[in-house]
């Protein structure tokens, strides 16, 4: 891996958190084979983009790419979207249709959100996977599959075999190597990152010169919980770049989602103990309140550093400076 991607990202996707250099070193291994790939995440964490990427990394990239919402297809299309179909085959059919996995010839299929197609679907869509063939809708003649199947989905794919919504053989054809996409709440360290690198393209696209975001406005961003994840993030980017006027971003200016005290959210104040008669060391006290949270993460994460800093949503150097600080010693499991 170049010392760029390592550093800042990996062929568009952003980021530099631990999380997202393991998935890049994944992604390395799996690119340039043919092997089926399901893509786990959120909403807004950037599916598509990871699958375009194992694509454009595979020996099929100067072949088709072809994304397929699963999700978003009325019931009664979805086979023909996947399959095509024969002139007449029902009611509308006034032409033949080529259908996904054949314009996806020799290339690369992304199946998005998977857990959405029904089960008479996921039969064929098996069959497909097993025998590497399949008919349009109202045809009887068989068309050979040489097609990469990727998967993608913000579902729990073992529970809904549980509620029996997901066949199991499908999913465990499908199901060969998992790839999890973090949310962005689990690696705040790559927020500004991902601010700068949107930031420069709407610039560039308004011809216009970036925001100033001063420490204040940024340390409300990184803390801030991003439910919708990348997506939301670049949103308010593009919002910002249009309704600012003075060329530097307060605080003020964010929606006020991000201007609550978040803090008060996940430590309700009737949580927190009153104010002793004599008064408090306010100092000491924080200070063993970060303490013990920093050892609480450590144990949660099995001593595992990295993974202690995304639940304490740290930079790694951050929290080892605070551990070496604090004199904590917690050995890995």
């Amino acid at each position: 891996m170049s010392e760029n991607r390592e550093n800042c990202g990996f062929y568009g996707i952003i980021g530099y958190s631990a999380r997202m250099k393991t998935l890049y070193r994944v992604i390395e291994k799996v690119a340039d084979t043919d092997s089926t790939v399901v893509i786990y995440g959120e909403s807004g964490t950037g599916k598509e983009l990871v699958a375009k990427t194992i694509h454009l990394n595979s020996n099929r990239c100067r072949n088709a790419f072809v994304p397929l919402n699963c999700g978003a297809v009325p019931r009664e299309l979805i086979e023909s979207e996947l399959f095509g179909h024969e002139k007449g085959a029902f009611t509308g059919a006034v032409n033949t249709r080529i259908g996904r996995f054949e314009l996806a010839g020799g290339g690369t299929i992304l199946l998005d959100e998977i857990g959405e197609l029904e089960l008479p679907l996921q039969v064929k869509l098996l069959r497909v996977l097993q025998e590497r063939e399949f008919e349009r809708v109202g045809s009887t003649r068989t068309i050979k599959a040489d097609v990469r199947v990727l998967a993608a989905t913000n579902r729990d794919l073992e529970k809904a075999i549980k509620d029996g919504s997901f066949r199991e053989d499908l999913y465990y054809r499908l199901n060969v190597i998992p790839l999890v996409i973090p949310p962005l709440r689990e690696r705040r360290e790559d927020v500004p990152l991902l601010i700068e690198h949107f930031m420069n393209r709407y610039c560039k696209k308004r011809d216009r010169k970036p925001l100033i975001i001063p420490k204040e406005t940024m340390d409300v961003l990184t803390a801030y919980p991003w439910p919708g994840n990348v997506r939301e993030l670049e949103n308010l980017v593009e919002r910002l770049l249009i309704l600012n006027d003075t060329g530097t971003v307060t605080t003020d200016e964010l929606p006020e989602r991000f201007r609550s005290n978040t803090l008060s959210k996940e430590f309700p104040v009737n949580n927190l103990p009153d104010l002793p008669q004599n008064g408090v060391n306010l100092s000491a006290m924080l200070n063993e309140i970060e303490k013990n949270m920093i050892i609480q993460a450590l144990e949660r994460a099995g001593g595992v550093k990295n993974k202690a800093a995304d639940i304490l949503g740290l930079n790694r150097t951050t929290l080892l400076e605070k551990i070496k600080k604090k004199g904590i010693d917690i050995k890995e499991t």
